[in-house]
């Protein structure tokens, strides 16, 4: 939460909370955000798992890609942040800073699907959940 604070007190045009309601709001959501994430993506990754003939390949990348229920997490309230904050240039900033730093490790077999795959669960997880504080608001 200390992330999404940051944010939204760094965006450019700053967001109005005028009372506690949407304080409450913006911080149910972003919580949801974070936690409903990690369970939705390992719910699309069993999904995956269980449409391959083998499996392996798609186990094995859940081997190499350590700390993903971490690095989702933190880019779940990142995004949600981003974009509760109106401040798009922030999902640019987290979506590349995570590809590049992850990029070694996609050309084991597997992974880029993977990564993909949870980066798009995560990412669609985190807007919604910011697409309704913002219809709300």
């Amino acid at each position: 939460m200390l992330v999404a604070a940051a944010v939204v007190a760094a965006a450019p045009d700053p967001v109005v909370v005028d009372d506690d309601a949407t304080v409450a709001l913006i911080a149910l959501a972003g919580t949801l955000a974070v936690a409903g994430g990690g369970p939705l993506a390992a719910l699309v990754f069993d999904l995956v798992d269980r449409r391959e003939a083998a499996g392996e390949t798609m186990r094995e990348a859940g081997h190499v890609l350590r700390g993903g229920a971490w690095i989702g997490g933190l880019e779940r309230i990142a995004v949600y942040a981003a974009i509760v904050a109106s401040w798009p240039e922030g999902l640019a900033i987290v979506l590349g800073v995570k590809s590049l730093a992850r990029y070694p490790e996609l050309r084991t077999p597997g992974t880029a699907e993977r990564f993909i795959i949870g980066t798009f669960v995560s990412v669609l997880w985190a807007a919604g959940c910011a697409g309704v504080v913002l219809l709300v608001r």
